[in-house]
């Protein structure tokens, strides 16, 4: 029992990496070779002199033995696994015809052997190195004189017409290996600027901390210091003039608490990329820029001018979610954004792409939304991402 499973998984490793239409591509080529063979097994030496007469062959043919069907399907089968080794394909396609031909001598091949050669031709072109490409071009030229070197039907000047061909598949194929290559390397290009992009997004909010924390520093020293006077300047007043001391007192904390809030409201908008600040009015602009072809934006609400600081915060959260989010050309995003009397709402909606890095992205957004004490909540289901930004307004 054992030795009969791993005979099976064996058996089931050889097929491993086989993909769907390399069945198709090998099947239709076994398929057309044992027609041609059969075809070559079943034609009489009578109907081989009636066609030689009438034009429609070059030469009589040297045998009708089944054989030659077995030994022409090596030649074809092996294309099963060009993923895997085409160099080996070729080689052995070449080395089956070759069988062939001192075998059988004068049969019709072409019908069959010269579209492997094209086949072999252009995969040679497109797999593996480029060393390897010319090798299996060179083969494949072999492969077509092979063909039709003997060939009962077209004879050996068919290969002033079937050489060019092959050259010109092999042509097509470096073309199009090329054309892969240079998308490729766009992608790989794309996303190390998308990471870049990011690094440079990360630097800005820790230069942004970094300077928040030295005004908020310069703010409590310098206003902790004036309230700490006028406390001591209060000692020993008259009731009245010790009240007015104390309104001043929590006149100045709360303007302090005012000051303070502001500057971590400025956290991001001092940020000088743009000139003038980008707005909500802006997010238009932004998705007109992306590289998906459909986008939408929805406004709701009262439509009104903000504070800066939340005008600049809810373009940036938008701006990192699409970001991830259209990293797919033709993928859908949706944005709306809502004017409530005390928020800003926005939803952001879209499919997350395979090479989309969706947690930076959000990470960054709630970093800003938290900064205006907002909220962001993502929800991902079935490839699809929804974001929902909350943004407080005050006054």
């Amino acid at each position: 029992m054992g030795g009969v499973l791993g005979s099976a998984y064996k058996g089931f490793r050889v097929f491993r990496g086989v993909k769907l239409r390399d069945w198709g591509l090998a099947g239709g080529l076994t398929a057309l070779g044992f027609a041609l063979m059969l075809e070559n097994v079943q034609f009489s030496d009578e109907r081989v002199r009636s066609a030689i007469a009438e034009g429609s062959m070059a030469h009589p043919m040297s045998s009708h033995s089944a054989w030659m069907i077995p030994v022409f399907l090596a030649a074809s089968v092996p294309v099963l696994w060009w993923r895997r080794n085409i160099l080996a394909v070729a080689t052995a396609s070449v080395l089956a015809m070759g069988l062939h031909v001192l075998l059988f001598g004068w049969v019709t091949r072409c019908g069959a052997g010269l579209p492997l050669a094209f086949v072999l031709a252009f995969l040679g072109a497109v797999a593996g190195t480029r060393a390897t490409a010319w090798v299996v071009g060179g083969l494949s030229v072999v492969l077509t004189f092979l063909v039709l070197v003997v060939d009962a039907t077209t004879g050996p000047g068919a290969m002033a017409l079937a050489l060019p061909i092959v050259c010109i598949v092999f042509g097509v194929g470096l073309a199009a290996r090329r054309r892969t290559a240079l998308n490729r390397e766009l992608a790989d290009r794309e996303t190390e600027l998308r990471r870049l992009r990011d690094e440079r997004a990360a630097l800005e909010v820790a230069d942004d901390r970094a300077r928040l924390s030295q005004q908020l520093d310069g703010l409590l020293q310098e206003r902790l210091a004036g309230l700490g006077t006028a406390a001591e300047s209060g000692r020993g007043l008259p009731p009245a003039e010790a009240r007015a001391a104390l309104e001043s007192i929590e006149s100045g904390s709360r303007e302090t608490l005012d000051d303070m809030r502001e500057i971590v409201g400025l956290l991001r908008g001092d940020d000088v990329a743009f000139t003038p600040a980008p707005t909500v009015a802006h997010l238009d602009t932004l998705l007109a820029r992306l590289r998906t072809e459909h986008s939408r934006l929805i406004v709701s609400g009262d439509p009104r001018a903000l504070p800066a600081t939340v005008e600049l915060s809810a373009y940036r959260i938008v701006e990192h979610l699409v970001a991830a989010l259209a990293d797919q050309k033709d993928a859908p995003i949706e944005v709306t954004v809502r004017f409530a009397p005390d928020a800003l709402e926005l939803r952001v909606n879209g499919q997350v792409g395979a090479t989309a890095d969706l947690k930076a992205a959000v990470a960054r957004a709630k970093e800003r939304a938290k900064l205006l004490g907002g909220s962001v909540e993502v929800k991902v289901s079935k490839g699809r991402a929804g974001a929902v930004a909350q943004l407080p307004v005050i006054g």
